[in-house]
């Protein structure tokens, strides 16, 4: 009996919980920004588009909810558009080489501390690789664990959470480095295909780094601990699949087309997500309410005419990241959930100022509940991404710290203007 008590000791023993140490989002420089006005000018001038393709982007830009704050990379800015690799490796070396810097002076950890390295940058992958490039910058150590992701959209960042998760599982003692951004610079799609036009109108410049942590000592520093981690794909599934597809249009114009199906398609991964979080996280109360509703639909045939109950995850959560992929997507996922306006309010703050930043949005959103003085010790986030494949993601995180409001972030400089009223159409 005892022989087999102390295998099972060991077992659960191996399984280091993984704490978040800090993280830090990147604030672009004042001169990246983009107004309404200067975006739809740009259209104009730049001569890539006909008339019917600058008024459609118009609409969109103007409807977006993405305010003047927003940013996009110097490449951008120049009239044609320099969507150059050379651009774009700029880009990236600004963006985290800045974060990089920012997180590991600031907790004064040496770059050969770093165990375990991962990057994620859905439509650039460049030779050498983005953890090739930081590796030189900051002289990891030759046996950093160094994985660089590409081709995973929007849901690419907690995905990254969870491979070094997984790898933190396998390696005791060790620090991992998440790096999460979307290069802007060479997205931009000049063909006349309206499918593939709307990304131009919602993507900006951004990205964050994230550092992780089994070890026993740092949960005393640590800000988080990572309590659970749900993925779904439903790449089986054609019309999910095909819903955010890059390809080439009949001019040979490359983009990534977004299908009318895309919030069709995002609600069914959403619910095929918390269908298996829910039991993880829900009070058996809400479990249960939502158990029987499910049973009455199936066997009572005056239940079918309601809906079936949706759990209350406010019971679980006090705080919600929704990736910032638009407005329509948080306005589905509110409504999906039952969830109020304050609930989205660092969703939507976040797509205003710093407009849809792909992969890193939802550590945007943790960043302004931080600045706000929201997050309390023991509060739980969840923040819930979504990317092409079709995928979404959930990431479920308990603050085990006091978080200092006054902390310089992403958003110290502008926090107090916040939350602000975001008008239906923006102001040139």
């Amino acid at each position: 009996m005892v022989p087999i008590l102390f295998r099972v000791f060991l077992l659960y023993s191996r399984f280091s919980d993984v704490y978040l140490i800090d993280f830090s989002c990147y604030r672009p420089p004042y001169n990246w920004r983009t107004p309404t006005s200067h975006m739809i000018e740009h259209l104009e001038l730049c001569g890539l588009f006909n008339g019917e393709s600058i008024n459609f982007q118009a609409k969109l830009v103007e409807r977006s909810g993405i305010g003047g704050e927003a940013c996009l990379p110097v490449g951008a800015h120049v009239i044609p558009p320099d969507t150059s690799l050379n651009n774009a490796r700029e880009e990236i070396e600004m963006v985290l080489f800045t974060v990089v810097e920012d997180l590991l002076s600031k907790h004064k950890i040496n770059s050969k501390q770093i165990d375990i390295l991962i990057s994620n940058c859905s439509l650039v992958c460049p030779t050498p690789s983005i953890t090739a490039m930081i590796i030189n910058k900051f002289g990891f150590r030759s046996n950093v664990k160094s994985i660089s992701l590409s081709g995973m959209g929007c849901s690419a960042g907690i995905l990254s959470i969870s491979l070094a998760k997984d790898l933190l599982k396998v390696h005791k003692n060790s620090l991992a480095l998440v790096l999460s951004m979307e290069a802007v610079t060479p997205s931009g799609y000049k063909g006349k295909n309206k499918s593939m036009l709307v990304a131009n109108t919602l993507f900006r410049a951004g990205g964050v780094a994230i550092l992780l942590s089994n070890k026993k000592q740092d949960k005393k520093v640590a800000k988080y601990k990572l309590q659970n981690l749900v993925r779904t794909h439903l790449g089986s599934d054609d019309s999910s699949y095909q819903c955010v597809f890059q390809e080439t249009d009949e001019d040979g114009f490359v983009g990534v087309s977004l299908s009318r199906a895309l919030l069709h398609v995002a609600g069914k991964a959403l619910r095929t997500n918390i269908s298996e979080l829910g039991p993880l996280v829900l009070p058996y109360s809400e479990q249960i309410r939502y158990g029987w509703s499910l049973f009455c639909q199936k066997v009572w045939a005056p239940a079918r005419r309601k809906e079936i109950y949706t759990p209350n995850f406010k019971k679980a959560f006090e705080h919600f990241c929704i990736h910032a992929g638009g407005r329509a997507v948080i306005d589905a996922v509110e409504s999906n959930l039952k969830l109020s306006n304050e609930d989205g309010e660092a969703s939507r703050m976040t797509l205003y100022r710093f407009g849809n930043t792909s992969s890193s949005s939802v550590w945007y959103e943790l960043c302004y509940l931080e600045a706000k003085g929201r997050i309390k010790k023991g509060d739980r986030v969840w923040q819930i991404a979504f990317g092409s494949g079709f995928k979404c993601n959930s990431a479920v995180w308990k603050c085990i710290s006091e978080v200092d409001p006054k902390v310089g972030n992403a958003w110290s400089d502008r926090i107090h203007l916040y939350p602000v009223e975001i008008p239906h159409m923006m102001d040139h």
